[in-house]
């Protein structure tokens, strides 16, 4: 084992680029970006100048950080999510979701009849079509399942490449979902969906206490277990869904709600994986495979900016709400865990249980539309 594959090493640069990019999302420059955005654009750096592991040779802490920190950075998170605060924006949420599945479908649709990738991906680019929309609507799970029904995952390099763009075109479109609310009030003032919150203030919050941490911790390791226990005896419940359920149930009893930093631990955990979707941004895996890497490229990322053109725009007839709009596209295109990101970066408290759901939502469409677009190409 190499120096820079050593798990308590990355741990360490992981925990240093969370707090490089708190420090400089406090200065004036990185205010305009936010901490969230600034993790992965320094991590994403320093993976790709080969000082951490990137994806081709991803070590097994990046696969615990997703197994195990980003469901329960979700329970966390939720514990500080009072129910009487989130009806207004559950609604809205849903059908700026839809709408961007819809979008994504016809995103990539278009893209097949725009760019022509089937000329130089043969008959696996019908697989590939179905797998981006499977992701892009979904997440990963849609993805593989789309792959395992066409066994492509033995088609090594294709697989592979196949990943590697998923992986930076996701990042790249975490990063411009941060900017489009900034962007678009230059050109049009948008309309934000107001909903009271009696949430505690941030200075209660950051008081942490031995007491609240001893219980948070107990509390995040016993839902996350009871959640896979949940999976084991019922397999077609989500683990995601039992340990959201736990949150939501938790958060809304007095003890629970009287923990202090609930919210600020939750946030670091969400911090530190997406750190590692930085880390995953490996732009030499694309480029090594010249013209095939460049086709997916081109597919993959034209696909997801019809999405985002479609949901924008129809998205503003229902709601303009751009901060919202941004964090269903990203339930879409990156799945829960990054859309909650964005809701805690817009300061949108409101919208992270809706933003999970949908985000459940998405895996459960996924595959279908997936599918769908197979049959039609």
């Amino acid at each position: 084992m190499s120096f820079i594959e050593n798990p308590v090493y990355v741990l360490f640069v992981l925990c240093a680029m969370v707090i490089l990019a708190y420090y400089a999302a406090k200065t004036k420059w990185g205010k305009r970006f936010g901490t969230a955005l600034l993790v992965i654009v320094f991590t994403a750096i320093i993976a790709n100048f080969k000082l951490i592991p990137s994806a081709s040779n991803a070590i097994p802490l990046y696969g615990g950080i997703f197994t195990y920190l980003a469901p329960i950075s979700i329970f966390y998170l939720l514990l500080d999510v009072n129910l009487r605060t989130i009806r207004k924006a559950g609604t809205p949420m849903i059908v700026l979701f839809l709408i961007g599945s819809l979008a994504t479908t016809l995103g990539v649709l278009a893209t097949w009849y725009l760019t022509s990738p089937q000329q130089v991906l043969g008959e696996d680019g019908r697989i590939i079509a179905g797998m981006l929309t499977g992701t892009y609507t979904g997440g990963s799970v849609n993805f593989n399942a789309i792959a395992l029904e066409y066994n492509f995952q033995e088609r090594g390099v294709l697989y592979a490449g196949t990943l590697a763009v998923d992986n930076v075109v996701t990042t790249l479109w975490i990063v411009i979902t941060l900017v489009i609310p900034v962007f678009l009030r230059s050109f049009w003032k948008d309309k934000k969906i107001e909903i009271s919150n009696s949430e505690a203030s941030d200075d209660e919050q950051k008081k942490m206490d031995l007491h609240s941490f001893a219980w948070l911790v107990f509390l995040g390791v016993g839902a996350y277990f009871v959640s896979e226990m949940v999976t084991t005896i019922a397999p077609k419940i989500p683990s995601i869904l039992t340990i959201t359920t736990l949150g939501i149930l938790l958060a809304q009893t007095r003890f629970v709600s009287k923990l202090k930093a609930s919210n600020a631990l939750g946030l670091y955990l969400v911090y530190l994986f997406l750190a590692v979707i930085g880390a995953y941004c490996e732009i030499s895996s694309v480029i090594e495979l010249k013209s095939i890497g460049i086709t997916l490229l081109i597919f993959a990322s034209s696909a997801v900016l019809i999405h985002g053109v479609i949901l924008i725009l129809l998205g503003s007839v229902f709601y303009k709400d751009w901060e919202m709009i941004s964090i269903a596209s990203q339930a879409n295109i990156g799945g829960g865990t990054t859309a909650i990101a964005l809701a805690e970066t817009f300061q949108r408290k409101e919208l992270i249980l809706p933003a999970i759901l949908v985000g459940t939502l998405g895996n459960a469409l996924g595959t279908y539309l997936g599918f769908l677009v197979i049959g039609i190409l």
